[in-house]
């Protein structure tokens, strides 16, 4: 038998069996929407995200330098409040002080506790799955008279920390939808097979310091996370341009478009779309918006897969002032916002790891089989698989065209259709029908010789 007609009759009984499986399917359809998850999506409280971004406000100023010792004003009083806050919303929420000792440098004017807030609901794994915001503020308005080094006003010693920053919307938004996620999953009594994380990161406004200390660290000690859900500035509807949306958020992800990243981003406005239809996911192909940057980058840069959501339309007015308060917030936006990171973070952390599609040698698991014109795929069996999606796009778009269920297998043969023209990627899917994000086989890019000249 030749090895062709071999590997073949070995995809047969599988395939078979998935037919009766699908025949079944067509007899008792599974809705698109888990029930576990629209609930979980329901409980988003649109009062509680207000309750607390007006208590994040109140603190005056949450500045990374500012007090820590007052019982009402700083950030350490902030950062008290929000870990007394998680420990109260859930007894199954592993919370903690994420606290970094960090060294005079740049912005850090000098030796200070860098300290995020950090509320861990255990799963099932111990693959991670992040849901952030920053609740640091920062005012550099107020000290712009200063100067600074290289005009930057922070960099100046005599930078007033302590001056008015409520940080309604950057990034109180944020660390209140962290929070009330906390709440919710925690609440939900969903048994997650990922480990769901909410951290409030400090330090953001200075360079991500916070974000970057904790991802460092995950990535030393080999951590393995799925995906960061990281908000910031998505409270207002109302950009200062007097334009409205309050029905579309941006997402941006960092290329090139078949990084994890950009799975995650493609993954979200799909789930999206089914338990929150009436908001736009607008994918936007870059890392964040132009010369500005937030959290996720810290995972991005230690090779984690990461997105951030923005508000569709900015007010800069009111941005890095005295001026970001809580008229300038629209909740019933918020909320949808919140909505879109539970159904998707939800949905992640149901469904098995994705597949690892690369060999040992970091090759993708790729070829034209033995007639040379098929895609022959492989990938490693994933941890609570049933089943697996392939997908497959035109080499010159930017997402999936074409899916097909293969069942509990770990490679499978398309016939006639080249690996020269098309981009493809596989997804695993749980017993319950949960899929996880696409891993895309990536073409390895062509080292080149150097060419030596005769003198």
């Amino acid at each position: 038998m030749d090895r062709s007609r071999h590997f073949r009759l070995a995809l047969v009984t599988p395939l078979l069996a998935l037919s009766t499986t699908m025949l079944r399917a067509q007899v008792a359809p599974r809705p698109d929407a888990d029930p576990r998850i629209t609930a979980l999506v329901a409980a988003v409280s649109q009062e509680r995200l207000r309750d607390v971004a007006t208590r994040l406000a109140g603190f005056g100023t949450r500045s990374t330098l500012s007090d820590t010792v007052s019982t009402t004003r700083g950030i350490g009083a902030a950062r008290r409040w929000i870990h007394a806050e998680l420990t109260r919303s859930s007894p199954r929420l592993q919370v903690s002080f994420d606290r970094h000792h960090v060294a005079q440098q740049g912005r850090i004017t000098r030796d200070v506790d860098v300290v995020n807030v950090m509320a861990v609901l255990p799963g099932r794994s111990a693959r991670r799955v992040y849901i952030s915001g920053h609740y640091d503020s920062v005012n550099p308005r107020a000290n712009a008279p200063q100067g600074g080094a290289g005009g930057d006003a922070q960099a100046n010693r005599a930078f007033d920390h302590n001056v008015d920053a409520p940080g309604a919307n950057d990034d109180g938004s944020g660390t209140a939808l962290t929070m009330e996620l906390a709440r919710v999953f925690a609440q939900s009594g969903i048994e997650f097979d990922a480990t769901l994380v909410f951290i409030t990161w400090a330090g953001e406004e200075q360079g991500l310091i916070g974000s970057m200390a904790h991802a460092t660290r995950l990535a030393a000690d080999r951590v393995v996370v799925e995906a960061n859900f990281n908000n910031d500035i998505i409270g207002s509807s109302l950009g200062g341009n007097g334009i409205v949306d309050g029905e579309s958020v941006k997402l941006y992800s960092l290329g090139p478009d078949d990084s994890m990243s950009r799975s995650l981003a493609r993954y979200i406005a799909r789930i999206a779309s089914v338990y929150v239809p009436s908001h736009r996911i607008r994918l936007m192909a870059r890392e964040d918006r132009f010369g500005r940057g937030s959290d996720h980058s810290s995972f991005t840069a230690n090779d984690f897969p990461a997105v951030v959501f923005r508000e569709a339309n900015e007010n800069y007015f009111r941005q890095h002032s005295a001026e970001d308060k809580l008229e300038g917030m629209d909740f019933a936006y918020l909320a949808q916002n919140a909505r879109v990171n539970a159904a998707a973070a939800a949905s992640a952390a149901l469904a098995p790891p994705a597949p690892n599609v690369v060999s040992e040698r970091g090759q993708p698991r790729i070829g034209r089989g033995t007639t040379g014109y098929d895609a022959a795929l492989q990938w490693g069996a994933t941890p609570g698989a049933v089943a697996y999606r392939i997908y497959w796009r035109d080499a010159w778009t930017n997402d999936w065209e074409q899916s097909q269920v293969v069942g509990a297998v770990t490679q499978f043969v398309l016939p006639n259709v080249s690996i020269d023209d098309y981009v493809f990627g596989v997804a695993a899917i749980g017993g319950d029908g949960q899929e996880s994000l696409v891993s895309a086989y990536v073409s390895p890019v062509r080292r080149m010789t150097e060419v030596k000249l005769v003198p």
